[in-house]
């Protein structure tokens, strides 16, 4: 297949373009193609008339989004229709990334693909606009609690702060998945491979707060995890402007009722990580 890769630059898109390396790859950042910009959009697709968009480009800065709604819809909505005009044209499909923040966290469980969506962040809202762009032949994936060798993220934001202060302290009030971007391309390229169709839940196993998976963090380095300390997010000064959904478990649910193998618990892919990071 000829699969065009936006937002290759990005801790996912990077990750993607080696699990695709067996396969015609066509990679692109938001310096070669910006994904707002219908008719560039459109040049590329039509000119290189890919079999597949893989699309995990995205604005993905969630306070940031609370100060620019219109960057947020643009790049996040829009964009998604432009990448589905254009896919439309050539007969491509899309496989499109999405997030947790479609849904405010108010559920007692682990969300499932055919809960309601009920967004409370402009990020959350404008990523589930990008979701209405697309047709019902294309690949939604939902994810939560990125983290990966490329690019910023917790896992390198935990381990700088270990190294510069004696405690650290983090909420204890927000569950969710912790997902690696490697295990998430992997997945991403399964769905791909065996044109499923349709919304899927994609993370690591495990569900934890924000201050367990510091401590996670904190004791796959070899420090000790007692320097992580618990504070609620109504206590954070300051606090932040976008809301954050206090469950962002997402239950795997399509993937495992359609007998697909779920990413491993998150453990293994932290300490991969952990150690990959210390030797660099």
């Amino acid at each position: 297949m000829r699969i065009l890769i936006t937002g290759a630059g990005g801790q996912v898109g990077r990750e993607l373009v080696d699990v695709f390396a067996d396969h015609d790859v066509v990679a692109v950042d938001h310096h070669r193609l910006d994904i707002a910009d219908r008719d560039a959009v459109l040049g590329a697709i039509t000119t290189l008339r890919p079999d597949v968009v893989v699309n995990s480009a995205a604005w993905t800065a969630v306070d940031a989004c609370e100060g620019d709604p219109d960057k947020a819809w643009a790049v996040n909505a829009l964009a998604v229709r432009h990448i589905a005009d254009g896919a439309r044209r050539v007969g491509a499909r899309v496989c499109h990334l999405s997030t947790d923040y479609v849904f405010d966290g108010t559920k007692s469980e682990p969300y499932v693909e055919w809960d309601p969506p009920s967004p409370a962040s402009t990020y959350g809202r404008s990523k589930l606009g990008g979701e209405a762009e697309l047709s019902p032949d294309d690949t939604i994936v939902r994810t939560s609690w990125m983290c990966g060798f490329h690019g910023a993220n917790m896992v390198k934001t935990i381990l700088r702060l270990a190294g510069e202060h004696d405690t650290l302290s983090f909420v204890d009030d927000q569950l969710g998945h912790p997902t690696f971007a490697e295990d998430l391309a992997a997945q991403i390229r399964r769905l791909v491979v065996e044109r499923r169709p349709g919304l899927f839940h994609v993370t690591n196993q495990g569900a934890v707060s924000w201050f367990e998976f510091a401590r996670a963090v904190v004791s796959a380095a070899g420090l000790d995890p007692a320097r992580v300390h618990p504070v609620a997010t109504a206590d954070l000064h300051p606090p932040r402007p976008a809301p954050r959904p206090a469950n962002s478990v997402l239950d795997n649910a399509a993937l495992r009722l359609s007998g697909v193998p779920l990413a491993d618990d998150f453990h293994e892919p932290l300490a991969r990580l952990v150690t990959r990071l210390q030797a660099g």
